[in-house]
């Protein structure tokens, strides 16, 4: 991957995309693997606003069960499918423990029946996956003793038992983004990151391209293509607006998602535990009362989450307070007081907009999401070649895009093959075992580096992982690890020659696991910024700003300051 901006200007595309999270990404490949020339160009870094800051975790649909909205169980069960099927070094099944109680719809005859009416709608959830390791179990139900052995802070007032359901987590999330768009740019496809679309390019009442604003340089560029998709998730009204007056009708409404990391495993064994919040569904037709929180094994750490609010301002200005990271960790205490969690114990939080339901204004118990939007413009607008998609959940980003460039290839009046991108690896996804390929990877490299570092790279690059390990044999100081994490210095250079990383937050949030669940120390950022430095070609005192950049994106303990609003966790 090269940021090549010539290139986006040199030529007439069937498609420009706009946005370059994990939709964006998705509908650069599936276009690009149809035969389509497809440009894309996103204003930050490639998934550093939503999709880097999601739970982690890919939903197979069981809520939807409660909700009797069997078409988004399917569709969960299938990309959840997909996604442990061609991303299996970045996606594993992650089990649950859902405490039972009493013997109502809390109770655990109850969950065996939606978990048994969940298992028979997703017969087919394994269809294809031929690791083992990567195919998702059956519901069982555990007894109150074992329960209680894993969880003995549970509140054990009429505790019966629990059920254990399996669903999706992705090891790293903006990676599994960059995958998708490794692969589009194998297939031909031109991608820029840091480059904004700020309009639309006219041409006898329809666009025939984007212009755009470099925000490295400054420099204004025009991208011409047939057809335009904005897929810039919850900037994509604002693109909308300022391109020509447009308007989604109606509005979108979206939630600002927040969840936090704890740098720490907070029970033993690899199980998530949900909780009982303090909010409800009003849209669940079969509730067990309150809204599930979750406190789920990630790595080394501890995710804690989501928490939901309506936020209708503007999309860069969102923020999560110090008041509210108080109200989370109170509420998570409460609903397991051995926890005992304090502000201390939060390392970094996470939040992005994603589209959410109707709710009156001030309303606690919040109606969520249930479809991405797709529009086509000639319709509203009367412009052809304009779409929108705003995805509704990160697992299902694929499936929207594929909608979306069978909508691009009826546009262009072209027949095109079908999308196979649910069925073809992404980046460093070809392995026919993850076990097999960690185990004699880490045996391979067992002299010269430690097992922790290459279990993260295998992690990280999949299938890709020895075009990092090159490096070290070039040069035996990338084999040095960046402060206690499993980060090498080889993933820097790396990032600077084959990923497009462009600054220091590119590399040590979105690249690598350095800063993804705790601060990792001055002294491992001031090591990787040299790295990159050396890489780019950094002016005098340019590293200093990028060190300070990243260290203003963690919380107040870190750093010391004063400020009300924790400007430390959105990595966008």
């Amino acid at each position: 991957m090269t940021r090549d901006l010539a290139a986006l200007t040199g030529t007439e595309f069937d498609l420009v995309v706009i946005g370059g999270g994990i939709v964006g990404a998705c509908a650069a490949w599936d276009a690009a693997q149809r035969g389509l020339s497809v440009a894309l160009i996103e204003r930050g870094d490639f998934g550093s606003a939503t999709s880097a800051n999601l739970f982690k975790m890919v939903h197979g649909g069981i809520r939807y069960v409660q909700h009797a909205d069997l078409p988004r169980v399917r569709q969960s069960s299938q990309e959840r499918r997909v996604l442990l099927r061609i991303a299996p070094h970045l996606v594993g099944p992650l089990p649950i423990v859902v405490p039972t109680y009493g013997h109502g719809l809390k109770g655990k005859a109850a969950l065996r029946v939606g978990m048994g009416a969940y298992d028979a709608l997703t017969f087919d959830r394994n269809r294809g996956i031929d690791d083992p390791a990567r195919r998702i179990p059956r519901g069982r139900c555990i007894s109150r003793d074992e329960v209680l052995r894993a969880f003995p802070g549970l509140d054990q007032r009429g505790l019966t038992g629990a059920g254990i359901i399996h669903d999706g987590q992705i090891f790293n999330p903006p990676r599994l983004v960059l995958a998708f768009l490794q692969r589009a740019a194998g297939a031909g496809a031109v991608a820029a990151n840091y480059v904004e679309a700020t309009g639309l390019l006219p041409a006898e009442g329809r666009p025939r391209g984007v212009r755009a604003r470099d925000h490295l340089t400054g420099s204004e560029l025009e991208i011409r293509a047939k057809v335009v998709l904005n897929a810039a998730g919850p900037y994509a009204e604002r693109f909308l607006t300022r391109a020509g007056g447009l308007r989604l009708d109606p509005a979108g409404t979206y939630s600002r998602d927040a969840c936090f990391v704890v740098p720490r495993r907070l029970f033993g064994g690899d199980y998530a535990l949900a909780l009982q919040g303090r909010t409800s569904d009003p849209d669940a037709r079969f509730s067990r009362g309150a809204r599930h929180l979750f406190v789920v094994p990630w790595r080394e750490y501890s995710l804690v989450g989501v928490w939901h609010v309506v936020y209708r301002g503007d999309p860069d200005a969102f923020t999560v307070t110090e008041a509210d990271l108080q109200g989370f960790v109170a509420e998570v205490n409460a609903a397991y007081p051995p926890l005992g969690l304090t502000m201390d114990d939060v390392g970094l939080w996470n939040a992005g907009l994603v589209p959410f339901g109707d709710n009156p204004e001030g309303a606690t118990n919040l109606r969520y999401g249930h479809r991405s939007r797709l529009v086509d413009h000639a319709g509203p607008d009367g412009i052809d070649n304009l779409i929108t998609l705003i995805g509704v959940r990160f697992t299902t980003g694929r499936d929207d895009a594929e909608r979306a460039v069978d909508l691009v290839c009826r546009k262009l009046g072209r027949r095109t093959p079908a999308s196979r991108t649910h069925m073809l690896p992404v980046q460093g996804g070809d392995i026919a075992s993850f076990d097999d390929l960690l185990g004699d990877t880490v045996a391979r490299h067992s002299a010269r580096l430690p097992a922790a570092v290459v279990r993260s790279l295998v992690h990280n690059y999949g299938s890709d992982c020895e075009r990092v390990i090159r490096h070290v044999d070039d040069d035996a100081s990338m084999a040095e690890s960046l402060g206690d994490s499993p980060s090498i210095k080889a993933q820097i250079r790396h990032a600077a020659r084959a990923e497009m990383a462009q600054t220091l937050g590119d590399v040590v949030f979105r690249r690598t696991d350095l800063a993804t669940g705790r601060f990792p120390g001055l002294p491992a950022l001031a090591a990787a910024a040299r790295v990159l430095g050396a890489e780019l070609g950094w002016h005098p005192g340019r590293a200093e700003q990028e060190i300070d950049e990243v260290v203003r994106r963690f919380p107040r303990p870190v750093r010391g300051g004063q400020d009300d609003a924790l400007t430390g966790g959105a990595t966008g």
